[in-house]
């Protein structure tokens, strides 16, 4: 697949809907300076090729999600199976085959700590050929989520500005928000298309057009889910994904991760649990690009005292979409 299918006005539509994924088209095409109609065009080209999709995702510790990062080893033969069925379970995203195809990382979004646990300590470890299971909990985000990333630089200051929603409140400033069974619907609904109707989101959860729509506009003032927009990198031209373990003094554990944070190739940095301390994806434009942030970026970041990189093969699920052939696609029904 050519690595460059998308021209500058669809790379500012993904910028604007990283911004604001439920704005309007009137308002993207406002912001855009291009007509309805071409916004209209252009996002159904991106959504109904698999270059690009808008998902609603619930805000994870502020509604009770118990969020791990796994890496599990694998026997050679039995890797790519075992990333595919991790993959089409609806708590588990962002499944990556890694490290030579033995190794597979993916992150846990489970309700209750009961099916976090029978997954860590009953099906993982009953699985085939599964060798090892190492959980990391995410201790403190600095990218990623509702953190935007900031390597798809196209638009203006302005439009950026005029694009801004109101900031939910921060993490750890109000009590745990508890979703509902109607939130729930409205979720699944969002979690497949973000930018779902409200004869849609009423259908699914039996409420008013009108009552869904505050429903949802609650969800977002409460802090209790964001917008992303899904695109696999290499459609933007970045050959090179990397994660990096690195290992930081605790004294320097902050810093290092508001730094990773606000790097543009960075797409996601977390503080998590074990020896390495500090989380990040990494996605350049070769690996020439990837040799020089490794060394003058990463090198320049006070405190990392060891780092591990690990290749990412092959992207088998991204936050709730599977990849496939190199673009997003529909995951199947739960079972």
């Amino acid at each position: 697949m050519d690595p460059v299918e998308m021209d500058t006005l669809d790379q500012a539509l993904i910028q604007a809907l990283m911004i604001d994924g439920r704005a309007s088209f009137s308002r993207l095409s406002e912001v855009l300076e291009v007509s309805d109609q071409t916004v209209v065009r252009r996002y159904r080209r991106l959504r109904g090729s698999g270059l690009a999709r808008v998902v609603g995702l619930p805000m994870g510790r502020r509604v009770g999600l118990f969020e791990s990062w796994l890496r599990v080893q694998c026997a050679p033969d039995a890797a790519p199976a075992v990333a595919e069925a991790l993959a089409r379970r609806p708590d588990i995203a962002w499944v990556n085959l890694c490290s030579g195809g033995t190794d597979i990382h993916c992150m846990t979004k489970a309700r209750t700590r009961e099916d976090r646990d029978a997954l860590l300590l009953d099906k993982l470890p009953r699985t085939r050929r599964v060798t090892g299971v190492t959980a990391h909990t995410l201790l403190r985000m600095f990218s990623g989520g509702p953190e935007r990333w900031i390597g798809l630089d196209v638009l203006s200051p302005g439009q950026v500005a005029a694009l801004e929603p109101p900031r939910p409140p921060a993490p750890g400033t109000r009590p745990r928000y508890g979703l509902d069974d109607t939130e729930l619907a409205l979720l699944a609904v969002l979690g497949q298309d973000g930018r779902a109707g409200y004869p849609e989101l009423a259908r699914a959860t039996g409420l008013s057009e009108s009552t869904a729509r505050r429903r949802l506009e609650r969800l977002r003032e409460q802090g209790a889910m964001y917008f992303d927009v899904e695109i696999v990198p290499r459609t933007l031209g970045y050959e090179a994904e990397t994660t990096l373990m690195l290992t930081v003094d605790p004294a320097s554990l902050a810093e290092a991760g508001a730094a990773l944070g606000s790097h543009p190739e960075v797409p996601f940095a977390a503080a998590v649990t074990g020896a390495a301390n500090l989380l990040a994806v990494v996605i350049c434009r070769d690996t020439d690009a990837l040799y020089t942030y490794l060394t003058q970026r990463i090198g320049a970041v006070p405190g990392i005292r060891q780092m591990e990189v690990i290749p990412t093969l092959k992207n088998i699920k991204r936050a709730g979409m599977l990849v496939e052939d190199g673009r997003l696609i529909d995951p199947p029904p739960a079972p």
